[in-house]
């Protein structure tokens, strides 16, 4: 089976919800993205072992931004999904042009996990690198170019 190893540069580009999309993929250093469902128990009294279907989509993504402040910037795109809410992440591996190689994913309606982001970090000296979780929401996969 022949393979294809990848090498990171994925393009994110997040919409706090009901504002402007605004493209994070230069202050990206790290994204990642799992999607799945729920498993529900469908264990019957005839099973002899538990039993498991699919329920309703679950979705987390990781990213770290490089901080940064001003309009347009990953400081005033947190405070906006802070006050919103929630916010829609569009992922592609590599580039915007949907294909079975590079598989675009949009996760909607996904909420910081806890509620919570850091906006301000200062440590002399250093890189200031924003981790934040989201979770909640649905996802769908495109591969249509």
């Amino acid at each position: 089976m022949a393979t294809a190893t990848f090498l990171a540069g994925a393009t994110c580009n997040i919409t706090p919800t009901g504002g402007s999309p605004i493209d994070v993929s230069d202050q990206l250093s790290k994204c990642e993205v799992m999607v799945g469902f729920d498993i529900l128990d469908s264990t019957s009294l005839a099973d002899t072992g538990h039993q498991g279907t699919k329920g309703l989509q679950s979705v987390a993504v990781n990213l770290d931004l490089f901080l940064s402040y001003g309009v347009g910037e990953v400081e005033t795109l947190l405070a906006a999904i802070v006050a919103a809410g929630s916010c829609t992440i569009v992922v592609s591996p590599s580039g915007t042009s949907e294909t079975a190689s590079n598989p675009e994913y949009t996760i909607s309606t996904t909420t910081l996990s806890g509620g919570t982001a850091p906006v301000i970090m200062s440590t002399v000296g250093t890189l200031a690198v924003a981790s934040i979780s989201f979770v909640n929401g649905t996802w769908a996969r495109d591969i249509t170019p």
